[in-house]
């Protein structure tokens, strides 16, 4: 399942450089994930990297993009074919 940004986001600018899909930028607001391009981090580290460096713990998993390992897997090597 895909990530998303809560609005209790402070916009402190952290979470997007260490995305390494480029699926975070800024919104209106606050920044936003896309769910086409979020894999959370499947095939790059262990980890969600912008949950780890999150300050205000704003980025939880998105109820509306639920995917599998094996789908986030997927999309993973069809954004880095």
């Amino acid at each position: 399942m895909a990530l998303l940004i809560t609005d209790e986001c402070i916009n402190c600018d952290v979470c997007e450089p260490e995305c390494p899909n480029d699926a975070i930028t800024a919104g209106d607001e606050i920044y936003v994930i896309d769910p086409a391009k979020c894999t959370e981090c499947v095939g790059h580290y262990d980890e969600p990297q912008c949950v780890e460096v999150c300050p205000v713990d704003c980025i939880p998993k998105d109820p509306e993009h639920e995917e599998t390992e094996e789908e986030l897997r997927a999309k993973f090597e069809r954004l880095t074919a």
